[in-house]
């Protein structure tokens, strides 16, 4: 039974109070399992788009109302700027009379004496919008990239070639990647059953589709019953790097920080190991299980914290380790808007100190020969190329297999050609970086 759609008056109102939430500090994702179920798609796709175009959403406000409201009335403006603003695919569903009327309503309902001021400032700004976007995105870089200074500034040392494309991506709406089971099928199997669902795709890797339009996992065939999982394509680089040639069956594989288990279980689709699925967090962990249970995969999990081995490490040594080190997440903006306004600039040298510390306590325990995998979902070389190269110079006498079996960097950008076996370039993973280290046998 479809669920009857709420007023947009409504879904401003909650998108409203979880932009207050990720201003406070507090992640989207947690907002919105507590927005009530009915709202929760519609607060989705309205918040993702006002993240994506905060930046000149705030100039605007603070160009049309130099003297900041109170927050949830300042909340609920910005919102509607955002949805207001030029080229925005979300607010282009709603006439912009529409959602003037239902902003006001919104005031109305939350904020009465605040109705007449939000009715000023939005009739202001379609007035005279184009002349004051452009005004605001000329006087400030933050208005017109939408992203922190910091952030932007960072960008540019790192990839004086790329920044402004990767800024440009970080805006758009990611794809939706599926990666199917190769215990149970291929992509060019699993095409037609798309086609039968009135879906399409591109087969764009050994294991990968992407589809032509997002839409509910429980709209894709075979999902439930363990054929598909959605995973970007750049995440799926991690299990047959790890595995290179092959591993013998049974080799004791650890998957560390493995929460949310893409990884976990694309190793397991793809080989017989012995996994141990470790993670500091039990209750992300449970999703790592929950994924496993629904593709028939096993797994050992362990809630612990990587860093000290002599909590949950039983002695014996691995054949292969996948570190996928916490991180800022900067390369994955596109499918979590609001990582790039909950960030702060000394996040980043916090967390390269702690994939450091990290892959020095994981490090002794693979076996000599064996394969490491370092991963992270960032474009800041703080958290990939500096960080390994400070690991390689602290540990003496290694080497960094090179290209193309270590990927390196991947930016957002549709000429990435780094997905190893693809039929079309245009597959635009997510920013990653990826990391191939071999221990010397003695």
């Amino acid at each position: 039974m479809n669920t009857p759609s709420l007023p947009l008056s409504t879904l401003l109102i909650h998108t409203a109070a979880a932009l207050q939430s990720v201003r406070a500090g507090r992640s989207l994702n947690d907002v919105l399992e507590r927005c009530p179920p009915a709202a929760r798609p519609g607060t989705q796709a309205l918040s993702f788009q006002v993240l994506r175009r905060l930046g000149g959403a705030q100039a605007t406000r603070r160009h049309l109302a130099p003297k900041a409201p109170a927050p949830n009335v300042d909340a609920l403006l910005t919102v509607a700027l955002a949805l207001l603003w030029p080229g925005d695919d979300a607010g282009a569903r709603y006439a912009p009379h529409t959602l003037v009327n239902q902003a006001v309503e919104a005031a109305k309902q939350t904020a009465k004496a605040s109705a007449p001021f939000i009715n000023a400032v939005l009739r202001r700004f379609l007035r005279d919008r184009d002349a004051i976007v452009a005004g605001v995105q000329a006087d400030d870089p933050v208005a017109a990239l939408n992203h922190p200074l910091w952030w932007i500034d960072r960008l540019r040392a790192d990839w004086p070639a790329a920044w402004r494309e990767v800024l440009e991506a970080d805006n758009e709406h990611p794809p939706m990647t599926l990666r199917t089971n190769a215990r149970r099928t291929t992509p060019q199997a699993y095409l037609p059953r798309l086609t039968a669902a009135g879906l399409g795709g591109t087969v764009v890797g050994p294991n990968t589709v992407r589809l032509d339009r997002p839409v509910p996992v429980q709209d894709l065939p075979g999902f439930a019953d363990g054929d598909v999982s959605v995973q970007d394509a750049a995440a799926q680089l991690a299990a047959p790097l790890l595995i290179g040639t092959g591993l013998p069956p049974g080799a004791r594989v650890l998957d560390a920080c493995a929460a949310p288990g893409g990884k976990t279980a694309h190793l397991l689709e793809l080989a017989d190991l012995d996994v141990l699925a470790l993670d500091s967090d039990a209750g992300r962990l449970r999703r790592v299980e929950d994924n496993l249970q629904r593709l028939g995969l096993t797994a050992r999990t362990t809630a612990a914290d990587a860093r000290n081995p002599a909590a949950w490490w039983d002695g014996h040594a691995f054949d292969a380790i996948l570190l996928d080190a916490p991180c800022s997440a900067s390369g994955i903006v596109r499918r979590h808007p609001d990582v790039r306004w909950l960030r702060r600039p000394t996040d980043i040298a916090a967390l390269a100190e702690t994939q450091g510390a990290i892959l020095d306590a994981l490090w002794p325990l693979l076996k000599p020969g064996g394969r490491l995998v370092y991963c992270t979902c960032s474009v800041f070389k703080a958290e990939g190329e500096h960080g390994i190269d400070a690991f390689l110079q602290r540990s003496g006498g290694l080497s960094l297999v090179g290209r193309p079996a270590s990927p390196g960097h991947l930016l957002p950008r549709p000429d990435n050609r780094a997905l190893d076996g693809a039929s079309d370039a245009g597959a635009s993973p997510d920013g990653f970086y990826y990391a191939l280290l071999t221990k010397p046998l003695p």
